[in-house]
């Protein structure tokens, strides 16, 4: 039995080697998704085109307004004479963001009464919209007490120098720039390592059927389950490498950390691949041509990063969809990722990820063998 497994693990590493495309699919593409991923894949918001409309013209004013230039979060791309040009400035997509300053904002201020400033924005974007408009506030508190300081200091020096304050002092942990490429290299490793190695299963028993190899083998003393295993291991050992592969261009690219052990990154990876083995086993059985095998993956690979939280917090999501998370294998596995690589946690606190990842593993293979077998039979 462990012989002929061997032979047929043999036989598909020099299937997998004499395909040029395969070989290039390999390696290439994962490496530069990483990369793509690691750059492209973030949500911090620079350089907002912005249109500014002075109706004030003031020293206040336009210290205002400098400040939001300087930030590096918003670019100046006009500065308007009157409201009418902001809507089509909007419209034309030529500004995200409208910020207008009311006549009397430096008398207001002087007389210690609430001046206004209108941000107009365009929320087709509601994620930049967001952000920029946090930005916007902590750009305009942090000019209010600077000038009320000011203002202080002028007439009551001693008062100002007494006057309590609340000073926030920031801590982060684990990731102390708040740097979202921490956050998305760990996650964008395993949605990498989904794709590969369910539509390699896949398309590899289809590949089979499709040239019609799969009877001549079936006619072989090769038992279902052995061509099962013989098919599985290659793909298991591949994406093995796949991992060391992407997880050092990771460490030394973009400098993610390695804080904890490379044995559990290695026994919680190798629970993933089973599972998505499982998932591929099963594709293969519903797929008669690869075409078919494509798009019954990407029909689960799709919600599966969706619902994993790799760019989405789950607890931002209905109550529906966060139980529909439980049976979704990357969403463990990218705690296990972040866990490991970002925080250096063990086995005490990622066992539960561990025994989610190990279920969804036996259920698949379970389920994708039985009916593999009953298929070839």
């Amino acid at each position: 039995m462990f012989g002929r497994i061997w032979q047929f693990v043999i036989k598909e590493f020099i299937q997998v080697w004499r395909d040029p495309r395969a070989r290039f699919s390999l390696i290439v593409p994962p490496i530069i998704q990483v990369i793509i991923f690691g750059y492209a894949a973030n949500f911090d918001v620079h350089n907002v085109p912005t249109a500014i409309l002075d109706l004030d013209h003031s020293m206040e004013s336009r210290e205002l307004i400098a400040r939001f230039a300087a930030s590096g979060y918003f670019r100046v791309d006009d500065v308007l004479a009157s409201r009418a040009r902001i809507g089509q400035l909007i419209d034309r997509g030529r500004v995200a963001l409208a910020i207008q300053i009311l006549p009397g904002f430096a008398e207001d201020m002087r007389k210690r009464d609430d001046a206004s400033v209108q941000v107009i924005l365009d929320g087709t974007d509601s994620n930049t919209a967001l952000i920029a408009l946090g930005y916007v506030n902590q750009i305009a508190q942090q000019y209010q007490q600077d000038y009320r300081r000011d203002y202080l200091n002028r007439i009551a020096p001693l008062a100002a120098r007494s006057a309590p304050q609340v000073m926030l002092e920031q801590r982060p942990w684990y990731n102390n720039n708040l740097e979202d490429r921490l956050f998305f290299v760990p996650g964008t490793l395993g949605s990498v390592m989904m794709v590969m190695v369910m539509t390699l299963t896949a398309f590899a028993i289809v590949r089979e059927r499709e040239i019609g190899t799969l009877e001549q083998i079936m006619v072989t003393p090769i038992r279902p389950l052995e061509f099962i295993v013989g098919k599985t291991i290659p793909y298991l050992i591949i994406a093995l490498f796949e991992l060391a592969v992407i997880s050092v261009v990771g460490v030394l690219w973009f400098e993610v950390p390695m804080r904890g052990s490379a044995l559990i990154l290695v026994a919680g990876s190798l629970l993933f691949i089973c599972g998505v083995l499982g998932v591929g086993l099963l594709i293969s059985t519903v797929s008669n041509t690869q075409q078919q095998a494509m798009v019954v993956s990407f029909f689960f690979i799709q919600p599966a990063i969706t619902l994993s939280g790799f760019g989405f917090p789950i607890s931002s999501m209905p109550a529906a969809l966060q139980w529909l998370t439980y049976l979704d294998p990357l969403r463990y596995y990218l705690v296990v990722l972040r866990g490991t690589f970002l925080k250096g946690i063990g086995m005490d606190r990622l066992w539960p990820q561990f025994a989610g990842m190990a279920a969804f593993a036996v259920v698949t293979l379970a389920v994708a063998a039985a009916r593999f077998r009953k298929t070839l039979e």
